[in-house]
C-alpha cells in the first residue's frame, strides 16, 4: 500500500512588497535589463541550468523568454513585458527598465499604494497625451515618399543589437534589405482587398554580412544530394508554372486518413491501395500539366520517381510555415484529401530556378505580381545569425506599425530625459480641483511626479555603460552622454546628443540628468522642426511600441503595488 500524505496547506504571505528577499530579487532584475540597454550594453548567457543550447543576446525576447522565475510578483513583471513584445517586438527592456526603476522608487515614498496608483495614472496621460499632440517636440512624422526616416529606425534597431556584431557599413546593407523587403510587400494601391505582404527570413551561418541579400519571392531549401534526386531530367520548368500545393500527407500512411476504424476485406493488401490511389493523383496531376508539386509533409518515393520520370518537380516537408506564403503567394489552395482536385485549387508561378547561398542550395519560386519575398541574412557564426534575425524581424514588424500611425520617436534617450523635463514643468502648475480629484496633496502629487520623471531618467541612464557623465540640456531637455576621461564644460562644440539632432554648438546649458534643476518648458515642435529637416541622419524608436511600453510599465508597477497577499500551493 502505498504512502499518504496530508496535503500541506497553501502559504499566505501579507504584503510581499515588504519582503528582503523580493527587493533583492527586483533589484537584480533592475540590473540584468539595464545591463542589456543599448549598443552599448552587455551581452547575457541564457541557458536551463541542466545543460543544452546556450544563447548568447541582449534581446528582449530571448532574455525573458529564457528566465524561470518562482516568485509570483516577478512573473507578473516578465509576463506583462513578454505580452507587450509578443505585440510589437520592440522596447521590451525600455519597459522593463522603466518598471522596475518606477515601483523600486514607489517603494520608498510613505504614500499609501493605492494613491499612487492613482497619480502615477494621471502622470501616464499627461505623458500620452503629450506625445500624441502636435507640439510634442520628441517626434518626427513618417513621409513615405522617401525613405530616409524607414532607413533611420531600422538603422537605429540594428545598431542597438551588439551581439549581432556587425560594422556601420554591414548594419547600412542589412537596414537597406529590410526596408526594400518592407517597401515591396506594401501594396501599391488601396482596396478593402489589399493585404500586406509577407517577408521570410532565411539565416546562413558562416558567409560574410555584406553577402546578405534582397530576394522576389520564396527560397525552399533542397541539399545537394536531394537535388539530382528530385530534379527531372528536363531540369525545373523554366516559365508560366502551374503549382499543386498538399497539405496532406502522400506518404501512404493510414495516420492521416481520420478518426475511426478501418476495416480490411480478406486478400486485399492495403499499402498496395493507397499507393495505387497514389499513383491515381500523380497521373491527374500530369494531365492537368502541373509542373510542381509542394506538400508539407512526406510524399511516397514511388509517387515522386513517377513524377520525375513525368517532368514534375516534387518537394516534400515543407513545413507549414510556409504554406500560408504559398498560397498568397501563387493563388493556390492548399490540396487536404487523395480525392481528385478541381484545377482551381492549382497555383502559378512566374518561373522557378536553382540558387546557391553559402554552402546551401535553394528552389527559388518566382511568383508573378505579389508581395512575398525573403530575405537571405548571412554572418560569421551561429549566435551572431540568431540574433541578426531577431532583430531583423523586430525591425520588420516595426516598419509595419508606421502604416497605422506614421510617426517615430527621437531615440539615444532624447525622449526620456524630454518627457522628464516635460512633467517636472507642468506638474508646478496643477489646479487644485485636479488634486481634490486625485484625493491628495500638491506635495504628494510632486512626491510621485518626480519619481515618474526619475523612472524616466534613469531609463535614459542605463544608455552609458563605460562611466561616462549623463547630461541633459536646459533648452530641449535631450540626453548627453560625456566621455570619462572628458570634462563637460571642455567637450568638442561639435559633440551631439543621444538622437543626434543636437550639438554642442547650438549652446546649451547642461546639467547631470537626475540631478535637482530648475524646472524649464522645453522648446516645442514648431521651435526645431527646421533643425528636424535639416538633419541628415537620426537614432529614431518606434513610437507605437514606446507609447504602448510606457503604458505597460505604469499599468504592472500599479498592478505590482496593489498587490496585498499571495497565495501559493505547497503541495
Amino acid at each position: 500500500m502505498e504512502r499518504v500524505e496530508l496535503k500541506k496547506p497553501s502559504l499566505c504571505t501579507a504584503r510581499p512588497l515588504t519582503s528582503a528577499s523580493l527587493r533583492e530579487a527586483l533589484r537584480v532584475m533592475q540590473m540584468m535589463v539595464t545591463s542589456c540597454y543599448g549598443p552599448n550594453g552587455r551581452l547575457k548567457q541564457v541557458h536551463n541550468g541542466s545543460g543544452g543550447c546556450v544563447t548568447t543576446t541582449s534581446h528582449s525576447s530571448a532574455l525573458l523568454g529564457g528566465l524561470s522565475l518562482s516568485h509570483p510578483v516577478l512573473q507578473v513583471l516578465v509576463a506583462s513585458i513578454r505580452n507587450h513584445i509578443s505585440t510589437f517586438s520592440d522596447c521590451g527592456l525600455f519597459a522593463a527598465i522603466l518598471c522596475c526603476n518606477l515601483l523600486e522608487r514607489c517603494l520608498r515614498l510613505p504614500l499609501s499604494s493605492h494613491k499612487m496608483i492613482r497619480i502615477t495614472k494621471s502622470l501616464l496621460d499627461v505623458c500620452l497625451t503629450y506625445l500624441k499632440s502636435e507640439d510634442c517636440a520628441c517626434k518626427v512624422n513618417v513621409d513615405f515618399t522617401h525613405s530616409r526616416w524607414l532607413l533611420d529606425m531600422t538603422r537605429s534597431i540594428l545598431a542597438s543589437k551588439p551581439a549581432c556584431m556587425m560594422t556601420m557599413k554591414e548594419v547600412d546593407h542589412v537596414s537597406l534589405l529590410i526596408v526594400k523587403s518592407f517597401l515591396h510587400k506594401v501594396p501599391s494601391e488601396s482596396g478593402p482587398d489589399r493585404v500586406l505582404g509577407r517577408t521570410l527570413t532565411v539565416t546562413i551561418e558562416g558567409p560574410s554580412v555584406m553577402q546578405s541579400a534582397f530576394v522576389p519571392g520564396m527560397l525552399i531549401e533542397v541539399s545537394p544530394y536531394s537535388w539530382s534526386r528530385l530534379m527531372p531530367s528536363s531540369g525545373p520548368p523554366s516559365a508560366d508554372v502551374t503549382l499543386a500545393l498538399f497539405s496532406v500527407s502522400l506518404c501512404g500512411e493510414f495516420s492521416d486518413a481520420g478518426d475511426g476504424a478501418v476495416e480490411v476485406m480478406a486478400g486485399v493488401d492495403p499499402e498496395k491501395v493507397i499507393l495505387d490511389e497514389l499513383i491515381v493523383l500523380g497521373k491527374q496531376m500530369v494531365d492537368d500539366h502541373v509542373q510542381i508539386l509542394l506538400c508539407q509533409k512526406v510524399i511516397h518515393p514511388s509517387l515522386k520517381q513517377y513524377l520525375k520520370e513525368r517532368g514534375v518537380l516534387a518537394v516534400d516537408r515543407i513545413g507549414a510555415a510556409l504554406m500560408e506564403p504559398l498560397t498568397q503567394m501563387t493563388g493556390a489552395q492548399p490540396i487536404a484529401s487523395l480525392c481528385p482536385a478541381p484545377t482551381t485549387c492549382y497555383g502559378r508561378l512566374r518561373q522557378i530556378s536553382q540558387v546557391s547561398y553559402g554552402n546551401k542550395q535553394y528552389l527559388h519560386l518566382v511568383p508573378y505580381e505579389t508581395a512575398v519575398c525573403s530575405i537571405v541574412l548571412c554572418n560569421r557564426n551561429e549566435t551572431s545569425v540568431k540574433e541578426l534575425k531577431r532583430t531583423c524581424q523586430t525591425a520588420e514588424h516595426t516598419l509595419n506599425l508606421l502604416l497605422k500611425d506614421p510617426w517615430l520617436l527621437l531615440g539615444g534617450g532624447c525622449t526620456e530625459a524630454h518627457v522628464a523635463a516635460y512633467i517636472r514643468h507642468k506638474s508646478l502648475s496643477v489646479h487644485s480641483r485636479y488634486l481634490k480629484e486625485l484625493g491628495c496633496t500638491a506635495s504628494e502629487y510632486k512626491l510621485v511626479a518626480d519619481c515618474f520623471c526619475f523612472a524616466f531618467e534613469a531609463a535614459a541612464r542605463s544608455l552609458e555603460h563605460d562611466g561616462g557623465e549623463v547630461l541633459t540640456d536646459l533648452q530641449d531637455g535631450h540626453f548627453w552622454s560625456v566621455p570619462p576621461d572628458i570634462d563637460g564644460e571642455h567637450v568638442d562644440t561639435k559633440h551631439v546628443c543621444g538622437c543626434r539632432l543636437l550639438n554642442k554648438g547650438d549652446g546649451p546649458r547642461w546639467t547631470v540628468l537626475g540631478s535637482p534643476y530648475e524646472p524649464f518648458s522645453p522648446r516645442n515642435r514648431t521651435e526645431i522642426s527646421s533643425l528636424l529637416l535639416a538633419k541628415e541622419t537620426l537614432v529614431l524608436d518606434s513610437f507605437t511600441a514606446k507609447c504602448n511600453a510606457i503604458r505597460v510599465a505604469v499599468d504592472t508597477t500599479g498592478l505590482i503595488l496593489d498587490v496585498a497577499y499571495v497565495i501559493k500551493d505547497e503541495n
